[in-house]
């Protein structure tokens, strides 16, 4: 009899030890096979979560049962996360229930217009670009910043930012604000009134010295150049305006290499060549140089300027109508060598 009781103490450690391995093996044992980040959209189930972790474990069952003991099923958090060869699911469930989330370096350059640029950010963040571009348009948040359609881009500066993959469309928008707000300090606000203009007046005058020219080098000539020009009441004459009045009327894929007299009659507001001042808002995001080429532009007396056929990218600057006419004269014959009609 006692020896029969002995077996069966014997016969239930086993099997008690068995379930103990067994469980453990769930819970500690190495699970993750590859080092990897994983996406976990907003409002995902675990059957989501399951799929998108599946392919980089060994045993996805294990890491359901340990899941599901953890209750991480009803814990679930959106973001991208990143998981680590060798993890045991205890470390995984932690880890993805209570971890902190990875942010993602956000960086967008010069988008042409603010729908251009919702679909970059799509690119980057969950939000996707309808949400995204209804958000920037709002127009009582916009009115609310004295933003309104023609500025909204200028809120946008050019840059790398730090963002959670989760990010919202209103909380990318939210942040870009204070972003720009902070980029707008004081130093540079006064900087901007010495040239008698407001920080969205600077930007729109920024996106035109960035479509004339791609040589950073040259950036602060052309703003002086520009600024030469409001000073004395003369009209900018930025054919970067005519082309974007043209493609405001009749398309953005208008391709246009050369502008032509008959363009620069064109009826739009954008058109600086009939109107003085500015026009009504950025022809593009400029990005930082540019910004700063404003609001620290070169000292000089020129009020014309022409692209050079001798040094392609760069301008021909002149300092009256005479000298600008003959360095005209010879960009014209170059380009009606090259066979460019428009």
């Amino acid at each position: 009899m006692k020896k029969k009781i002995i077996i069966v103490i014997v016969a239930i450690l086993l099997i008690g030890g068995a379930f103990a391995y067994s469980y453990y093996n769930k819970i500690f044992n190495k699970n993750v096979t590859e080092s990897t980040f994983i996406y976990i959209p907003s409002n995902a189930g675990f059957n989501k979560v399951s799929a998108l972790i599946t392919p980089y474990l060994k045993d996805n069952s294990s890491f359901i049962w340990v899941a599901e003991k953890k209750n991480y099923p009803n814990k679930i958090r959106s973001g991208k996360f990143k998981i680590v060869k060798g993890m045991n699911n205890n470390e995984l469930v932690d880890h993805l229930r209570g971890g902190e989330p990875e942010t993602v370096k956000l960086t967008f350059n010069n988008q042409d217009r603010i729908d251009n640029l919702a679909g970059r950010i799509a690119e980057q963040i969950e939000a996707d670009s309808i949400s995204l571009l209804n958000a920037m348009n709002d127009v009582s948040f916009l009115e609310k910043n004295n933003f309104d359609a023609n500025t909204a881009v200028a809120m946008y500066i050019p840059n790398s930012y730090e963002f959670y993959w989760n990010t919202s469309a209103i909380q990318f928008r939210d942040k870009m604000l204070k972003e720009y707000k902070r980029f707008w300090n004081k130093d540079r606000i006064e900087k901007a009134k010495k040239q008698n203009l407001t920080p969205l007046q600077t930007i729109t005058l920024a996106s035109i010295v960035q479509k004339e020219t791609s040589t950073v080098t040259e950036r602060t000539k052309v703003a002086g150049l520009y600024l030469n020009r409001l000073k004395d009441f003369w009209p900018l004459q930025a054919d970067p305006t005519i082309i974007y009045a043209i493609k405001q009327k009749y398309g953005q894929d208008t391709e246009i290499k050369r502008v032509l007299n008959k363009d620069l009659t064109i009826d739009s507001p954008y058109n600086t060549y009939t109107n003085f001042g500015l026009p009504p808002g950025p022809i593009g995001m400029p990005d930082i140089s540019s910004i700063e080429a404003i609001l620290n532009p070169a000292n000089h007396q020129y009020y014309y300027m022409c692209a050079s056929v001798e040094n392609i990218g760069q301008h021909e600057f002149a300092k009256t109508l005479s000298q600008h006419n003959v360095n005209a004269r010879k960009y014209q014959n170059w380009i009606n060598k090259q066979g460019i009609k428009r």
